[in-house]
């Protein structure tokens, strides 16, 4: 290893901070995209408490599309447009726009999924009652869901970890760039491992979290 290890110790701090920076930027805003959508197409389904065939099938295939672009092959596609917004096309904010687009239809496809977990019941007793809509959604939707969703959102946070990882390939910033300059182009492949490790600690400590926060959150255990 070719480095003091006080300059070691920064570098890796420093790319710490940018992953996780990415990483929860990423997540939080895809979130904010990604659950209305993930809500409509439930809602439009159908099944749905106000069915909307057209959109959800336009919806449906522009999330499967998105989806099916490799993440990498993504960002370097949206590079010239991402230039063109924040001023340039790598980096941490580069990456982290990228990791939005690409993590819009990952979570919009994880919500739907948690919300097709509620028990249709439990919505056609809210219905009886001449509860609207949107209290359907916020009361019972939501609400009964919640577990799953809090489980999503972790699994989610450690897939846009895992994105954030192999935008290093394309100077995208954080531990996975200094996997890539100093342990793959400068042939230093203790550094590689050191950034592995630590990849691996930062999931570890976001599964744990989410795991706990939802149990704590599950209505259903006492």
């Amino acid at each position: 290893m070719n480095m003091a290890i006080s300059d070691l110790v920064s570098l890796l701090s420093k790319g710490t901070l940018e992953t996780l920076q990415m990483t929860l930027i990423g997540t939080l805003v895809a979130y904010l995209f990604g659950l209305p959508i993930g809500v409509s197409l439930i809602v439009t389904g159908p099944n749905g408490i106000k069915p909307r065939p057209i959109y959800n099938k336009v919806m449906g295939f522009i999330v499967n599309v998105l989806r099916s672009v490799p993440f990498l092959i993504l960002m370097i596609a949206l590079m010239p447009y991402i230039r063109i917004v924040i001023g340039t096309g790598i980096g941490t904010r580069a990456t982290t726009a990228a990791l939005i687009v690409a993590a819009t239809p990952f979570v919009a496809r994880m919500v739907e999924q948690s919300l097709l977990e509620v028990d249709p019941g439990v919505i056609e007793a809210a219905q009886a009652m001449g509860a609207s809509n949107f209290q359907i959604i916020k009361k019972v939707l939501l609400l009964e869901a919640r577990p799953s969703l809090l489980n999503g959102a972790a699994v989610a946070m450690i897939t846009i970890l895992g994105y954030s990882a192999m935008a290093g390939a394309v100077g995208g910033g954080g531990l996975g760039n200094i996997a890539i300059r100093y342990g793959l182009h400068r042939f230093q492949p203790a550094i590689m491992w050191i950034t592995v490790v630590l990849l691996i600690i930062l999931v570890q400590i976001m599964q744990e979290i989410g795991i706990r926060f939802a149990a704590r959150m599950d209505n259903r255990i006492n």
